[in-house]
């Protein structure tokens, strides 16, 4: 039975190993081709294709709590194998079986991306009910084989750090700082990264990237759950690390999942991709797969500029008197979207009285159509702010309601924070969602939607759920379903992705929503920081940036702030109606200037030319590789030193134009060196930002 299936595209070079027994070893994935030295022979059978742990069977391993020695996954046995071309690229399928239990291992790849998206589904085909602990999405043994140094010299792992005011804040580690350093042939002590609750991002990003510095490779992952995930890196016997990415399992996250006779489960899907340099390139090769699964959509074609009436402005508090001439200024500076934040349904307090949707009569004396009216008769198209996945325990509708609209935990309902979470696999619970979107939408004419969710409902449900995580699960892929079919009845609906900021910044949403929130941090100058790390973790034509000029603010603060946005997405903010005439004309400067750079943002590529972003850098970069341009917004923040040297290796030799394109009064100095391909800028004052355009010129014209 021995063979091998062999897969070289996409820059992926991809090797699995079918022994003489129907083991199934996933032996190689790499932007380098397999070199059988790199590989110890006895130590294959740790190179699984699927972990795989079922209640009532042996975990066969002297493992602590990594997820290794599965049962049945270690007997599991070649069954065959589908190879097929799909809309995306090459799709390979490798169905093996064990225990009564069949496990198909989905590997889809892209074209011209080297990237694959994996899952695995699993299906009872026994008599009996099999109880399921673990299924990883995809798991990979060897990530540290190539060269010749040991792992703990060689590897370096980035994780993202996420959190509320400070989104997408990355850090690089050796193992050995993270405690797993070589003591013996294998350790106890895995590198585990999960997240638990309906938040996906409130402590990291669902990402990380491993990085071999001795042969200049780079693996790349992000799990695909809007709930709880789980990854973690550990060694085996043998002197290999692995790598295992998951959705929720039983020890983590709280989920278990009686499978019965016949029915199958499909784990949560991941995508993993490999490049033959660092990490900059291998997000960029995410973010060319992140626009390959996104749903089509105007919205990240266009780049529209959103005036959203919250941050450092009316902070929930509208109404149509202080709308008006809000609405009048975002017109006169180019907006194109004004949405109403929180609080247009609530005379007073809002926070744990929500649910109904229904505007106030004391905000709104004529209605709320007579703000939303007068946006669109400013040529701006209307929004409104939505939590439609909670409702509070003082609304009135949520006494009128059953238990099942509602997570419920040990016979009661679970509250946080005030509010209800509202089970979406209940039909119900949908019919209310979509009763409110069509309200929105039809009546009060809305084209766009914020749409919050402000609170963690925790490990999950028991209502109709084997556990609390399974409970979460349905809900999850419930709520993916109702907005498959929201999209489906109002395609060009723009609906923003919020979760007190970036506390949701996961592909399951965002290959959904056009647009996400990445933060709710109120210093514009800690946003700036956040604003330059995010398109790490989201694609730059959909990631919102708030732009908000303070009242007491200066020219400098003013476009301190635009800068922030310019190379993403502008959700500009702030009173400005109350700006003087000066600081008013830089945010309109910026606007123009951002709309006529917009159509090179959506195809842009993401790189950071003075590292990731952190909070106490004196200067920080984000650039963007728009093909025959590079676009290089550029702080400085606080810190002794007066100038930056900014290194574009890409560009050495080439004959290059670095101009900075805002704010036309530029009181910045800038010098480009071919020979060294750096831009040397220099800044008198702390926290002050540019935006610089960088062009490849004919050299008979330079």
């Amino acid at each position: 039975m021995h063979q091998q299936i062999s897969i070289e595209e996409n820059g992926i070079h991809l090797i699995i190993e079918v022994a003489e027994d129907g083991d199934v070893h996933l032996l190689h994935f790499s932007p380098n081709p397999y070199s059988q030295s790199t590989q110890q022979d006895n130590a294959k059978n740790r190179f699984r294709m699927v972990e795989l742990q079922v209640s009532g069977e042996n975990q066969d391993d002297h493992h602590g709590m990594k997820h290794t020695g599965t049962t049945p996954g270690g007997h599991l046995k070649y069954v065959g194998h589908r190879d097929y071309c799909t809309r995306y690229g090459h799709k390979l399928e490798i169905e093996m079986e064990a225990c009564g239990l069949r496990a198909v291992s989905h590997l889809q790849f892209f074209d011209d991306i080297p990237v694959i998206r994996s899952w695995t589904e699993v299906i009872n085909i026994g008599a009996a009910a099999r109880g399921m602990e673990y299924i990883s999405s995809f798991a990979l043994t060897g990530i540290d084989k190539e060269g010749s140094q040991g792992w703990a010299e060689k590897s370096r792992l980035h994780i993202g750090h996420n959190t509320w005011y400070g989104e997408a804040q990355w850090r690089q580690y050796s193992l050995t700082e993270l405690g797993l350093y070589p003591a013996t042939d294998f350790s106890m002590k895995p590198i585990r990264i999960n997240n638990t609750g309906t938040w996906s991002t409130c402590e990291y990003l669902p990402m990380g990237c491993y990085e071999n510095t001795e042969v200049g490779t780079s693996l790349i992952w992000q799990i695909e759950n809007n709930g709880s995930w789980h990854w973690e890196i550990g060694d085996v016997p043998g002197g290999h690390l692995y790598l295992q990415l998951s959705g929720p399992t039983e020890a983590e996250n709280h989920w278990w999942k009686n499978l019965l006779p016949g029915k199958s489960f499909t784990s949560v899907p991941i995508a993993v991709g490999v490049v033959s340099e660092g990490f900059d390139k291998a997000v960029g090769e995410l973010t060319k797969y992140r626009r390959a699964i996104r749903r089509p959509n105007e919205d990240d074609e266009k780049l529209p500029v959103i005036f959203n009436d919250y941050m450092n402005c009316l902070f929930g508090d509208p109404t149509t008197e202080k709308l008006l001439p809000l609405i009048d200024a975002a017109a006169e500076a180019g907006c194109e979207y004004f949405c109403i934040d929180c609080g247009w349904y609530s005379d007073g307090y809002w926070w744990d009285g929500v649910g109904e949707w229904l505007p106030s009569k004391v905000r709104f004396p004529n209605g709320i159509k007579e703000p939303l009216d007068y946006i669109r008769s400013r040529g701006m198209i209307p929004g409104l702010w939505l939590e439609l996945e909670v409702m509070g325990i003082r609304c009135p509708l949520a006494d009128q309601v059953p238990n099942d609209w509602f997570f419920m935990r040990h016979g009661n309902r679970v509250i946080d924070h005030g509010r209800y979470q509202l089970d979406y696999r209940n039909p119900a619970v949908r019919e209310h969602a979509d009763e409110v979107v069509d309200r929105l939408v039809n009546e009060y004419g809305a084209g766009y939607i914020k749409m919050d969710y402000n609170i963690d409902a925790g490990i999950g449900t028991e209502i109709g759920a084997d556990s609390f995580g399974d409970g979460l699960l349905g809900h999850n892929r419930a709520y993916l379903a109702w907005l498959d079919s929201l999209f489906m009845r109002y395609p060009d609906l723009v609906i923003e992705n919020c979760g007190s900021g970036g506390m949701r910044m996961d592909y399951a949403l965002l290959e959904r929503y056009s647009i996400q929130s990445s933060s709710d941090q109120t210093d514009y100058r800690k946003n700036a920081v956040i604003a330059a790390s995010c398109p790490s973790a989201v694609t730059p034509e959909q990631c919102a940036v708030w732009s908000y000029p303070l009242r007491d603010g200066d020219r400098e603060e003013t476009i301190f702030n635009m800068v922030n946005a310019m190379l993403l997405r502008i959700h500009q903010s702030g009173h400005l109606a109350e700006l003087s005439t000066e600081r008013f004309a830089l945010v309109k400067e910026g606007i123009a200037c951002y709309k006529s750079i917009r159509s090179d943002i959506k195809t842009g590529i993401p790189f950071w030319p003075l590292g990731l972003p952190t909070f106490t850098d004196g200067w920080i970069s984000l650039g963007l590789n728009c093909g025959d341009k590079f676009y290089l917004a550029v702080w400085r923040l606080d810190g002794p030193n007066d100038s930056c040297d900014i290194f574009l290796e890409m560009l050495k030799g080439k004959n290059i134009m670095a101009r900075c394109i805002y704010p036309q009064g530029n009181e910045w100095t800038s010098k480009w060196s071919t020979v060294t391909a750096s831009l040397t800028v220099h800044s008198k004052k702390p926290y002050t930002a540019r935006l610089f355009e960088i062009v490849e010129v004919n050299p008979f014209n330079f």
